[in-house]
């Protein structure tokens, strides 16, 4: 097979590593992550599996509006299309988008989107949704679910505000919770992997489901 689980005795229970070590998934090969995401690299590899970065190069431009559905038909766009051309592989796709007061919130597309964005979340809850999709092509099979965590900014006054403008244009918000030198992130009810970009409960579920069927 060209993925599945590895033999009970390297160290697997319940599709989760107890003793992680090199040798632990010597079955799972050619999983694709199709995100050039340093952060969702960065998680991915908690799961402890070889996987190659190959970003997908997709229109995201949709007309969907619910959160849920567009993260979910985004990341199975970009799953896909990396997919196509590597048809063996196992492959990774992730959207995340923000939502403040029933609006969808994306990258910043410059310095001045960013500091609209900032100053909509500043001070108030909004919430952050990731999709995540597996794509095995060959096998003609997909398998693929959402996370959602409640996140709340701190009220920052505008020359504090200023400072953090256009500093992320790459994030969905404007905003990164992983970086310890930016204070707007007050608390996250949910998954913190799910606000930097890749929940990594929802990947390990999705993991094992598509290891199971890949028996």
């Amino acid at each position: 097979r060209p993925w599945g689980p590895p033999p009970k005795h390297s160290g697997w229970r319940n599709g989760g590593i107890i003793n992680p070590r090199p040798a632990a998934s010597p079955r799972i090969r050619g999983l694709v992550l199709a995100s050039a995401s340093p952060q969702r690299r960065r998680l991915l590899r908690e799961l402890r599996v070889p996987f190659r970065i190959i970003p997908a190069r997709v229109n995201e431009a949709s007309r969907v509006r619910d959160p849920r559905r567009l993260v979910l038909l985004l990341a199975l766009r970009k799953a896909r299309a990396v997919a196509r051309r590597h048809p063996q592989s196992l492959v990774l796709g992730a959207d995340t988008v923000v939502v403040s007061g029933g609006r969808i919130i994306g990258k910043p597309a410059d310095r001045a989107a960013s500091a609209a964005m900032l100053a909509a979340l500043n001070g108030r809850w909004h919430r952050v949704y990731t999709g995540v999709a597996l794509v095995h092509r060959a096998r003609r099979r997909s398998w693929s679910d959402a996370a959602v965590s409640r996140v709340k900014a701190r009220r920052l006054a505008g020359a504090q505000l200023a400072r953090f403008v256009g500093r992320h244009l790459d994030k969905a918000g404007g905003y990164a919770v992983q970086d310890r030198r930016d204070p707007f992130i007050e608390r996250i009810e949910g998954e913190r992997d799910n606000v930097i970009g890749l929940p990594m409960e929802t990947v390990r579920r999705l993991f094992r489901r598509a290891c199971a069927d890949g028996r």
